[in-house]
């Protein structure tokens, strides 16, 4: 059991559970109403508030979420008019948390349709025992979430040595301590916006906070299929910026950490997806195309000779082989071209070309033997870090 609060306190609250949104008028009613049976079946002792905080959204998410009906107190909190970002969000959450002193914090996404009760209770209650930063681990589709399969887990276990499967999932639960030193670390823009996930569960690495991981079940929401959005930028640019700032701490590290699951579960039928192979792969080849004088220059000569090879025929067959060494190239070269987003925007391309691959090579697989390829694929970078090492000295 969680250990008890000090009941005196008379300000402030002890758990406090964060809902950040942009247009989520229409399910976030049902997240408030399952966080708030989660608070009083599980933690009826502490004093709790349920937060919402938004970006000024225009569809009636402030209505819907004061509107439901709670035993926990609730809070809105928005940026201003026209000012978007999920980081923003958070930023508004972490210094409410500040101010109200909380001890304990959960975030979830305002688009879930999975969550139960239950989660709150499994993602609380370690770090009321002890724990520092929670992560989910999930019942993904394949498909789902390919930033996270195919650049943040595998440069996260290859290159920092911790197998956090899940590192950008949306939904985390923190400490109070954690809270105060991602306010204290540099903010770059893109941390405002969608690079706040990586942000967070980097800088809880390189503080060497006590991070677990909890079995959740199936993650039921709006999927983030392969897109061309401003997200991969904002993600990818404070993914690569966080290691290259930090490469002095993690050269020195020779060991995989195992981040331990510290709760019972099982892992469910994931969400059903629908790809559109042929789209994906004609968007690799048109960026291809558009940032060849980049690529170039990005990809060692070896490298890009055997990707022309296989892009300039269309016969799409970037392997986990490859795909490792096109990673490691261009987080180099992103280093070498001091940042020059016009090496993210190159790399995108390379990125949708390897999501076409996976989807070709893994049509006829099961979940399970489609995620044993992500496994596989992360211990290859982990396995070929000592060149990426060599190459920055």
């Amino acid at each position: 059991m969680p250990k008890k609060m000090n009941k005196s306190k008379k300000e402030g609250y002890d758990v406090i559970v964060g809902i950040p949104s942009l247009n989520e008028a229409d399910n976030i009613s049902f997240v408030t109403q399952q966080v708030d049976w989660g608070l009083k079946k599980f933690f009826p002792e502490y004093k709790s508030l349920i937060i919402n905080v938004d970006n000024n959204s225009p569809d009636g998410t402030k209505s819907a979420f004061l509107e439901t009906k709670t035993k926990t107190i609730k809070k809105y909190i928005t940026t201003p008019p026209k000012i978007v970002g999920k980081g923003n969000n958070f930023y508004n959450l972490f210094k409410e948390v500040k101010k109200q002193k909380a001890k304990a914090v959960l975030v979830v996404d305002a688009d879930l349709r999975s969550i139960s009760p239950e989660w709150v209770e499994k993602m609380i209650a370690p770090i009321l025992d002890g724990y520092e930063y929670i992560l989910p681990l999930y019942s993904r589709n394949e498909y789902d979430g390919t930033i996270t399969n195919f650049i943040c887990y595998p440069l996260l276990y290859g290159i920092l040595g911790y197998d956090i499967r899940q590192p950008i999932a949306g939904d985390f639960a923190f400490s109070d301590t954690l809270n105060e030193y991602w306010l204290s670390r540099r903010w770059h823009p893109n941390t405002y916006q969608f690079g706040i996930d990586i942000f967070m569960t980097m800088h809880a690495v390189f503080g060497n906070f006590k991070v677990g991981q909890v079995i959740l079940g199936s993650k039921i929401h709006k999927p983030s299929a392969p897109k061309l959005g401003i997200m991969f930028t904002e993600v990818i640019s404070t993914l690569f910026k966080n290691i290259l700032h930090e490469k002095k701490a993690w050269q020195q590290n020779f060991k995989l950490n195992k981040i331990p699951i510290i709760s019972n579960g099982y892992h469910s039928e994931p969400q059903g997806l629908s790809i559109d192979y042929k789209d994906i792969k004609l968007t690799a080849l048109n960026y291809f195309t558009e940032h060849q004088n980049v690529i170039n220059r990005m990809l060692t000569p070896m490298i890009n000779k055997e990707v022309k090879k296989l892009m300039g025929v269309g016969n799409m067959k970037i392997d986990s082989g490859l795909w490792q060494k096109i990673v490691f190239d261009s987080l180099l070269y992103y280093y070498k071209s001091h940042y020059n987003l016009k090496v993210i925007e190159a790399f995108k391309s390379l990125y949708f070309a390897r999501v076409a691959s996976y989807i070709k090579e893994t049509l006829d697989y099961s979940y399970e033997e489609s995620e044993e390829i992500i496994n596989k694929q992360a211990k290859l970078f982990f396995r070929n870090r000592e060149d990426l090492i060599k190459r920055l000295k």
